[in-house]
């Protein structure tokens, strides 16, 4: 599955002949996937694959069912009008978890677009370990029954430090601890079967179905603080597959409240959601304006970033959480700090945004994982 082999997401040129099949494939595949409507040899064309090999993949993919033809194209060139291909965007769904809320696990039902078809969602009610795992069984069951096309796949977004092989190394709000629920899926379902963290799952739906294309992060704020980043067009895992992990990482030197984990200042003392909800009523019940709690929230989430933002010479950070908390003071301050602590030579161009993808980008980002792993494209 290329979405676990740490390659580019998204095929763009040839290679060598020992691996040039399964990556043509992609190429075609992924060509009518993001344009739609191109004839072979436009394919040809743009792909930089010889006609002859184009029309050979074609073959081959139609007989799969994976592409159609339109129709001849109009318009009033000399010879024979050329016939117009598409993906066959009705020939799958693809069933996508988000396991990253706090009292529920959400899922949708999707097209190979990333739209949503149908949603559900199982409350969690304090289960962990076993129990847990037989709610995400339960439903992924649920919406695979409503489906009214084969499913390609399951996604699975879930919270913690998740391998290459989908076991859950460590999640502790839902008692996972070296939890294969990769293995456990597939094995119930009998279908394929991908499980990443949430926030690589996040950052994978904005890179797919969000617009970004460029070198970036995507910092996702729940009940915990994690990031996901995507750099040369790949996911960043880390070597223990922890990479994005900040929720834990102290940021300044002058104290803190208490984090959970038992050091002081954490991020997530700051940021993460039930925190700055709180401290947010209380200012409100006091008659106290809201703004110093965001912007000075925002200003220690630009302080921790700010090294990684220099580091990796980012393009762009994405900001997924309640826009509420996010979007305004607190995001204005992370800005501001960033200008302040690192080089405007090089970073005054960083853009901060919002996700444009709501509560849907965890399910549309699992999405984008079976999409990459079964298909080859984004």
């Amino acid at each position: 599955m290329e979405f676990m082999t740490g390659r580019a997401l998204r095929p763009t040129t040839k290679v060598l002949p020992e691996h040039a099949r399964s990556h043509n494939r992609s190429l075609v595949l992924q060509t009518l996937y993001r344009a739609g409507e191109r004839s072979r040899a436009d394919v040809a064309r743009e792909t930089g694959l010889t006609r002859v090999t184009v029309s050979d993949l074609v073959a081959e993919l139609m007989a799969e069912g994976l592409i159609i033809e339109l129709g001849q194209r109009e318009g009033s060139r000399p010879g024979k009008p050329a016939t117009l291909l598409d993906l066959n965007r009705g020939a799958y769904q693809i069933v996508g978890l988000d396991l990253s809320a706090f009292e529920i696990f959400r899922g949708a039902l999707l097209d190979l677009d990333g739209g949503v078809i149908a949603r559900a969602e199982v409350p969690l009610a304090g289960s962990t370990g076993a129990d847990a795992t037989a709610k995400v069984v339960a439903l992924a069951e649920g919406l695979i029954a409503q489906a009214t096309a084969p499913i390609l796949g399951v996604g699975v977004g879930s919270p913690g430090v998740v391998d290459l092989a989908g076991v859950v190394l460590a999640a502790p709000n839902l008692g996972w601890r070296d939890e294969p629920l990769q293995a456990t899926l597939a094995s119930r379902l009998a279908l394929p079967v991908l499980v990443a963290n949430d926030a690589n799952a996040a950052v994978l739906a904005e890179h797919s179905f969000g617009g970004a294309d460029s070198d970036m992060m995507l910092v996702k704020v729940g009940h915990g603080v994690g990031a996901g980043l995507l750099l040369g067009g790949s996911l960043l895992r880390g070597s223990r597959f922890a990479a994005g992990e900040l929720g834990h990482v102290v940021v300044g030197t002058h104290g803190g409240a208490d984090c959970v984990c038992g050091k002081k200042g954490c991020l997530e003392t700051w940021l993460a959601t039930p925190r700055l909800d709180a401290a947010i009523s209380a200012a409100r019940a006091s008659g106290n304006s809201t703004d110093p709690i965001l912007r000075e929230a925002g200003r220690h989430l630009g302080i921790a970033l700010a090294p990684v933002v220099g580091a990796l010479d980012l393009a762009e950070v994405v900001l997924s959480g309640p826009a509420e908390l996010l979007d305004g003071p607190l995001m204005e301050a992370t800005i501001e700090t960033f200008a302040a602590r690192t080089m405007a030579e090089f970073h005054s161009g960083l853009i901060v945004r919002m996700t444009t993808l709501g509560e849907d980008i965890v399910v549309r980002g699992a999405a984008a994982m079976v999409l990459s792993g079964q298909l080859g494209v984004s």
